[in-house]
């Protein structure tokens, strides 16, 4: 369910981006090129992954490119057999490296399952906080849009992001409404203490839990990225484990988004992203 929420997210946004007529974008990550409704699919995917040598490589979700390229990017592409086969070839490629010399921004996607704008602490101001040392915030039970970076991307993105060159931004998409920042402006906001780290359980449909580390960015902080024009429907789903046990979910399908002017004007001019 989770994953085929984040593929639905990198496409709205991916539809938003391809809209401006201005800009395109691609799947780069194997979340938007792994098989999403089938569980044997999805297993040999990862598993053609792990063989490949590129398992546990942390690449961006998007890649972003000026439309006057799109010529050279789909020839490019072409020769390396499609866009599904982007993971599972080596960055040193002379083909990717086309790919990569011509990306103006790199993207890493999240998505929640909240209408934004009716979430209690939309709207509210931030102010001084005494476990943030008089830095302004909201208290720790506030509920309201945030940007959510993982503490094991944090790293890896970052290692990306200086070896490749190319700036990475997070874009988090919500039922209504997304929002972005820079990788550097977060990491700004992170080592300076305006934003804590929380720790998150996750629940497998089994009952097993595991904790991650994560960080919440308050949506002050970012950019608006785009707004949602066409509601998606929500879909009754199900998958079946290998066991037999039938998992149902419901899941976004459709939908349109809108990119905003702001993210416009930072595809534009490469601006790393609001931090103040």
């Amino acid at each position: 369910m989770r994953w085929s929420q984040g593929v639905w997210s990198e496409e709205r946004l991916t539809q938003a981006v391809n809209d401006t007529g201005r800009f395109f974008a691609l799947p780069y990550g194997p979340s938007g090129t792994a098989p999403d409704n089938d569980v044997r699919a999805f297993e040999l995917y990862f598993e053609r992954l792990e063989k490949a040598g590129l398992g546990k490589i942390k690449r961006p979700d998007l890649l972003i490119f000026r439309s006057e390229n799109r010529a050279q990017i789909n020839a490019a592409i072409n020769q390396l057999g499609g866009v599904g086969e982007l993971p599972f070839i080596s960055e040193d490629d002379p083909c990717m490296t086309v790919l990569l010399e011509k990306t103006i921004l790199a993207v890493e996607c999240e998505n929640s399952l909240w209408r934004a704008r009716q979430m209690p602490n939309f709207a509210t101001p931030l102010t001084p906080q005494k476990r943030l040392g008089g830095r302004k915030g909201l208290k720790r039970t506030a509920v309201l849009p945030t940007i959510i970076i993982k503490e094991e991307d944090r790293l890896p993105l970052k290692a990306w992001q200086r070896k490749r060159k190319i700036p990475i931004h997070i874009w988090h998409a919500f039922y209504d409404e997304a929002y972005g920042i820079a990788l550097d402006a977060a990491e700004r906001l992170i080592t300076r203490g305006d934003i804590g780290p929380t720790e998150q359980v996750f629940q497998a449909p089994g009952g097993a839990t595991s904790k991650k580390v994560i960080y919440k960015i308050y949506y002050h902080y970012a950019y608006p990225l785009a707004t949602t024009v066409e509601e998606p429907v929500l879909a009754a789903d199900s998958i079946t484990d290998k066991n037999g046990h039938i998992l149902p979910y419901v899941r976004f399908v459709g939908g349109a988004s809108k990119l905003a002017d702001a993210a416009v004007s930072v595809l534009e001019s490469g601006q790393r992203g609001r931090d103040d």
